[in-house]
C-alpha cells in the first residue's frame, strides 16, 4: 500500500508538553517524521511537522486523533497533502548553496527587512529560517545600549555575488542598517582567529594624533593622518612625516596616554566572549607597539604587531625601529599568524576602519569595515557602522544568550 506525505501546521499559545503530545500521536501510528521546525514569538508557537504515513485507515485515524489532541491543547491545526513529486523537488534543493544574511542596527524597522528580503526574492532564493540574535526590547524602559539583529538563512544559486552585495550596500546606505552577506560553509561556522586594527577600531582614538597634540603639532599630524586613512597619500610616506614631527616628545608621556586610551563601545564584551570561546586574537596596527602591548595586557590579546618607536635618553627621536607596518605588512602578519596557528585563512576575521586595513580585510575569511571611511566600506566584504564592536559576535551567529551567559 502506498504512503501519504502530510504537512501538519499548528499554531497557538505555547505550553509545556505540546510537541511531545503531538509527536506521541504520530508515534502511535508509526509515522515517519521527514522534517520538523518550530518558532516561538511572544508566547505564540508555530510548529510544522512533515510526516509520512501509510495510506488508508492509518492516515485517516492519525488525522482524526491529531485534531482531537489539538482541540484538547487549545491550538489550531492545518493539514496539507504533499505529492511525492513536490517532496522530491524540495529534497533536491538541499544541495543548493547556502548563505547567511545578517541585519544589524540600533533598531530594525519593517522597511529595512522588506527591502532586503525583496532582493532575496528577486534572485529566486529561498529563506529557510529567520532568527533574532538580540534580546527582547522593552517599550517602556530606555535601553542604555540599543541594538537589534536578525539572521536570515537563505538557499539557492547566485551567479554574481558582486551584484548581490552591491544591492545590499545600497540598502545599507539608504536605510541606515548594516547588512552582512556570508557563505554558510564550514569555515563560517569554525572561525578561529580575529585580527583588529587598533586606532579608531579597538580604541576610539588615533594615538599618533594624541601624541602630536602633546608635542604641540596636533593640527599638522591630524591633517596627514586623515589623508592616509582616506587612502589619498601613501601610508609609509605619511608615517615617516608624522614621526618626524614627534621628535623631542618625552617617553613618560606615553604611559599617561596608554592608561587613558578610550576602548570602543562593545570592545571588552567582544574580547571577553572571544577568549571564553577559544578564539585567538591579534592587533595588526599601523600604530605603536607601546600601546598595543598595553591593550594586550588589558584585554588578553594573543598577538601584537605594530610600529616600534625609537627612544633615546627618554625622548622620542622622531624615528622608528624595524619595518613600517602598512597595509601590505598587516596582510603578511595575518598570513604569519595563520601559519603559526595551523588554521585556514578562511577561518579568520579582520576588522579595521582605514584604507591601510583593506589588504587584510580582503585577505581574511571575513573582512569587516568598522565605522569606516566610505572608500573602505565600499571595498570590504561586510561593515558595521550602527553599533559597537560587539556587533562582530552577531556576524559570527552568536545570540545574546550565548554572550550574557559569560557575563
Amino acid at each position: 500500500m502506498a504512503n501519504e506525505i502530510i504537512l501538519l501546521n499548528i499554531w497557538g499559545q505555547d505550553k509545556p508538553g505540546l510537541t511531545s503530545s503531538l509527536t506521541g500521536v504520530l508515534a502511535a501510528y508509526g509515522a515517519k517524521v521527514l522534517d520538523i521546525g518550530q518558532a516561538n514569538i511572544h508566547d505564540t508557537l508555530s510548529l510544522g511537522i512533515l510526516f509520512e504515513i501509510q495510506s488508508g485507515a492509518n492516515s485517516a485515524a492519525v488525522l482524526k486523533d491529531l485534531l482531537f489532541k489539538s482541540y484538547e491543547l487549545g491550538i489550531k491545526t492545518k493539514f496539507t497533502p504533499i505529492t511525492l513529486e513536490n517532496y522530491e523537488k524540495w529534497v533536491g534543493l538541499q544541495g543548493k548553496d547556502r548563505y547567511i544574511v545578517t541585519l544589524l542596527g540600533e533598531k530594525l524597522v519593517a522597511k529595512q527587512i522588506s527591502e532586503v528580503t525583496k532582493v532575496i526574492s528577486e534572485k529566486n532564493l529561498n529563506i529557510d529560517s529567520i532568527k533574532r540574535l538580540t534580546g527582547r526590547t522593552s517599550l517602556i524602559k530606555e535601553e542604555e545600549y540599543p541594538r537589534a539583529c536578525i539572521e536570515l538563512s537563505i538557499r539557492g544559486k547566485i551567479d554574481d555575488k558582486t551584484v548581490f552585495t552591491e544591492k545590499f550596500m545600497q540598502i545599507s546606505r539608504d536605510l541606515d542598517v548594516d547588512i552582512s552577506f556570508q557563505e554558510d560553509n564550514i569555515f563560517r561556522r569554525n572561525r578561529r582567529l580575529v585580527c583588529f586594527d587598533m586606532d579608531s577600531t579597538l580604541i576610539q582614538a588615533e594615538v599618533i594624533d594624541k601624541l602630536a597634540e602633546l608635542a604641540g603639532v596636533g593640527d599638522e599630524v591630524k591633517a596627514i593622518t586623515e589623508l592616509a586613512m582616506q587612502g589619498e597619500i601613501d601610508f609609509k610616506e605619511s608615517f615617516i612625516s608624522r614621526m618626524k614631527l614627534l621628535k623631542g616628545l618625552k617617553e613618560e608621556v606615553l604611559h599617561d596616554v596608554a592608561i587613558n586610551l578610550p576602548l570602543t563601545k562593545g570592545a571588552r564584551r567582544l574580547m571577553d566572549t572571544l577568549r571564553s570561546y577559544g578564539f585567538k586574537t591579534a592587533i595588526l596596527s599601523g600604530g605603536f607597539t607601546y600601546f598595543g602591548n598595553y591593550l594586550q595586557e588589558e584585554l588578553g590579546i594573543d598577538y601584537v604587531y605594530a610600529n616600534q618607536l625609537e627612544i633615546k635618553d627618554g625622548v622620542l627621536t622622531g624615528g622608528y625601529l624595524g619595518d613600517i607596518v602598512d597595509g601590505n605588512k598587516k596582510a603578511e602578519y595575518l598570513k604569519e599568524i595563520v601559519k603559526k596557528e595551523g588554521i585556514d585563512i578562511a577561518q579568520t576575521i579582520a576588522i579595521g576602519d582605514g584604507a591601510n586595513d583593506l589588504p587584510m580585510l580582503n585577505l581574511a575569511g571575513l573582512g569587516i569595515a568598522f565605522h569606516a571611511k566610505p572608500t573602505v566600506k565600499d571595498n570590504a566584504q561586510s561593515s558595521i557602522s550602527s553599533i559597537g564592536l560587539d556587533g562582530v559576535l552577531y556576524l559570527l551567529g552568536y545570540h545574546d544568550r550565548h554572550i550574557d551567559l559569560l557575563e
